[in-house]
Formats: structure tokens, C-alpha cells, sequence
């Protein structure tokens, strides 16, 4: 470590303090409120929770709060204080087709069950700066619709292809045992169970560069969007001492299914196939990443060739964790003087080799 250096333990302790300073900004401006946080920056409060595996919107704010809005730092912060967590249960698999819908759209049909619902997204935005949010006390104009309330239940439009038998049914191996990651180690070949779990707390840049790479030719993905949905989600556990499901929570949840047109082979006929995105909070961008790589990853289960990274499981998933890849490349600043001068020692040598050879070289030359 560097306690060897100048100040020692004395001027670690000091980096503690001026990262408090730097965190604190100008004094004479107000500090941030954990509420303003998770209010205003709510996107990134979202991406900590997801990354983080913890869903506490509070917690997720202090961490970004901590971290400077350094989101790669909040996520490790929050991951690390999940591990002092205890587990009090399991709760009951979650049911989203009884998502209380605030945003729903599909790319596959123009009318469907429940109409489209555009909700809360930049996908109509101009990209232009709004200098209006840099005016302290204006008032804002509030959204008004006209739609009525959707239903309770709204159908996926995944249930319309699967009704008409042109959509793939997800495999049942009828184990009710779902692998834990945060549990139990990694292992290849992965069940999708396991690949899903690391896809949703994979690092939203490395998915996307992966789902981008599918779609370019590396992975044969041409997909469609069957249906991206945004709301709230009831959260269950069934308690040993009463034996029946009671909800403990809502939380908002999103979800991406993502078609893709599928060949067939002499076991099986053309049909569409799909891809599986869920996270915490409003990661659309996250969970369309997600759904194209789980329909990239499962090539070999549907006698794809597997050629392309986005398609090799153990490549994927032994890098896609932010928290673990933040950890390796972390570690490089710390002292490596051992490492370095054994190389240094070694160049040297093959150096001083490679001179006196070209020097027997132009001897031999000039003779």
C-alpha cells in the first residue's frame, strides 16, 4: 500500500477529509437533500438501484450523494452495504402482466390490447439544451391526459403471437430451484436463470455496446420490439407462520420483450423467438440491452453457431459486472514497485541480449 510513502497512515487520513471538501462543494451554495436526489435525478437513482441489486431509492440517493454522482462508485457502494443485509425471505415470483402501467409500447402492432401509452420518455425530445430549467422558481407546465385509465390486467402482446403459434414457448425445466448469484458462484455452462440474474445487474454500458454489436452482425439478431412496459409491480412473500402470500411493497419495475425471427431447424419451425429484459426503476435503455443480449446468449440452445462474443456465455458474464471489472482495473493504481522492477529487470537483460547479438551481427557483416 502506500503507507510507506510521505505522511503515511497521516496523509491517507488527509485524502479522507479533502474528498469530503471536494464532495461538499462551495459552502455558501445549499447541499443537496437526499429527497432533491431521488426526486430530480431520478434516471440515476434508478441505474444505482438496478446496478446496486438493492431497491431503496433512499440508500441509492446517499450513494450518489457519497460518490460525487459518480454512478459506477454509488453502484459498488450500494453493493457493498447489500452484503450486510440479512435475508428474511423469498418472495413470490412477480407477476407483470398485473403491472399498474405508466408507460407501454410495442413496435410490432399499431393497435393492440390496451392501446399505447407513451408515458415518461425522451424518445420524443428535440436533444435540445432547455435553458428554462436554469431559471430558479419557474413554474412548470404539468402534463394532462386525456386517455382513460388502463386497465387492471393488461394482456402482453407477446400472448397475441403465442396465441396464433408463431412465437416460441420459453422453456420449463420444471426445477424450482432458481439459481442465486449473489449466493452461489458462477458456473458455466449458465441456465438462463443465472445468465438473467447477471444480465440485470450488468454494467448498462457494457450491455448496450453488446446489444449494439447483435444488431450490426456479430449475432444475428433482427429484433422488434414486442413490448416495453414501465410501472409498479406488487412485491409477495409467503411468511412460514401464516402459509399464504401478503404484499410487502410495490416497486416500479421495467420490462422489454424483444422478438426475433428464427429460422427453425428439422426439430423445430420457423418462428419468432425473444429476448427477456427486467429492472429496477426506468432503465429502458437497460432492459432492451438486456432482452437482446439473453436472445444472443441463447444461441447454442437453439442451434445457432456461436461465433460472436455477444453470443459466448462465459465472455459475457465474466465481464459484464461493473463492480468487479471497476475492482480490477482499480486495483492497477496501487502500488506494483515488486511487479514493475522484476519487468524492468528483465527488459534489461533481453535488451543487453539483443545488443550484443547485433553487434555479433555487424561484426560478422562488415568481416
Amino acid at each position: 500500500m502506500y503507507v510507506a510513502v510521505k505522511g503515511g497512515e497521516q496523509a491517507i487520513l488527509n485524502t479522507h477529509k479533502m474528498i469530503s471538501e471536494a464532495r461538499r462543494g462551495d459552502p455558501a451554495i445549499a447541499e443537496l437533500t437526499l429527497t432533491q436526489i431521488s426526486e430530480q435525478l431520478r434516471l440515476a437513482v434508478d441505474r444505482v438501484m438496478a446496478e446496486g441489486s438493492v431497491y431503496d431509492r433512499e440508500l441509492a440517493a446517499l450513494a450518489l450523494k457519497q460518490a460525487q454522482g459518480d454512478a459506477m462508485e454509488a453502484i459498488f457502494l450500494l453493493r457493498a452495504y447489500r452484503t450486510t443485509l440479512p435475508r428474511i425471505a423469498m418472495s413470490e415470483p412477480v407477476d407483470t402482466s398485473r403491472m399498474t402501467i405508466r408507460r407501454r409500447i410495442s413496435a410490432t402492432f399499431k393497435d393492440v390490447p390496451g392501446g399505447q401509452v407513451l408515458g415518461p420518455t425522451y424518445d420524443y425530445t428535440h436533444r435540445l439544451l432547455d435553458f428554462e430549467l436554469a431559471a430558479e422558481g419557474l413554474e412548470r407546465v404539468r402534463a394532462t391526459s386525456a386517455a382513460e385509465p388502463l386497465e387492471e390486467n393488461v394482456p402482453r402482446v407477446v400472448d397475441l403471437l403465442h396465441h396464433e403459434g408463431v412465437l416460441q414457448e420459453d422453456n420449463d425445466d420444471g426445477n424450482d430451484e432458481v439459481f442465486d448469484l449473489t449466493r452461489q458462484p458462477m458456473s458455466f455452462p449458465a441456465g438462463r436463470d443465472q445468465r438473467l440474474q447477471s444480465l440485470a445487474r450488468a454494467d448498462e454500458g457494457f450491455l448496450l455496446g453488446l446489444a449494439y454489436s447483435t444488431t450490426r452482425g456479430y449475432g444475428f439478431n433482427h429484433p422488434f420490439v414486442g413490448e416495453l412496459r414501465l410501472g409498479e409491480v406488487t412485491v409477495e412473500i409467503v411468511p412460514e407462520e401464516l402459509g399464504f402470500p401478503i404484499a410487502i411493497a410495490d416497486v416500479t419495475v421495467t420490462e422489454c420483450q424483444m422478438i426475433n425471427s428464427f429460422q427453425g431447424t428439422a426439430e423445430q419451425p420457423p418462428q419468432f423467438t425473444r429476448g427477456y429484459g427486467l429492472t429496477f426503476g426506468h432503465n429502458e435503455g437497460k432492459a432492451m440491452s438486456m432482452s437482446l443480449v439473453d436472445r444472443s446468449l441463447r444461441a447454442r440452445e437453439l442451434g445457432e453457431d456461436v461465433r460472436h462474443p455477444a453470443q459466448n456465455e462465459e465472455f459475457v458474464l465474466s465481464h459484464a459486472d461493473n463492480v468487479e471489472g471497476n475492482g480490477l482495473i482499480t486495483h492497477y493504481k496501487l502500488p506494483h514497485y515488486v511487479d514493475f522492477q522484476a519487468e524492468l529487470q528483465l527488459v534489461r537483460q533481453l535488451r543487453a541480449e539483443y545488443e550484443a547479438a547485433r553487434a555479433v551481427q555487424t561484426k560478422e557483416a562488415a568481416e
